[in-house]
């Protein structure tokens, strides 16, 4: 089993800054993607970052050139940095990983989510 524990949410001024970070333990073998998502409310959960075993990140839109997503290997961590909030990127934030567990078994996990909120 994979857990995903997230942490750095919290509430932040526009233009401000946040950095959330989430990593996984358990007993696995090697990770592939890692990636942030995003839920506001009312709306559907919607990607915000991600980034391969390789490096390579892709980005939403709406968070492009103010939005960092990257990972340690060798924590198993994924971070995003968020700098120039705005209001509308008040959600609760989501941190997905998959990889596999071993040769035959691959997995996905979600984190518990953590909100972040954008307000004056």
């Amino acid at each position: 089993q994979v857990q995903l524990v997230e942490s750095g949410g919290g509430l932040v001024q526009p233009g401000g800054s946040l950095t959330l970070s989430c990593a996984a333990s358990g007993r696995i073998f090697s990770i592939s993607a890692m990636g942030w998502y995003r839920q506001a409310p009312g709306k559907q959960r919607e990607l915000v970052a991600t980034i391969s075993s390789g490096g390579s990140t892709n980005y939403a839109e709406s968070v492009k050139g103010r939005f960092t997503i990257s990972r340690v290997n060798a924590g198993n961590t994924v971070y995003l940095q968020m700098n120039s909030l705005k209001p509308e990127d008040t959600a609760v934030y989501y941190c997905n990983i998959s990889g596999r567990l071993d040769y035959l078994r691959n997995f996905i996990s979600w984190g518990q989510g953590t909100q972040v909120t954008v307000s004056s």
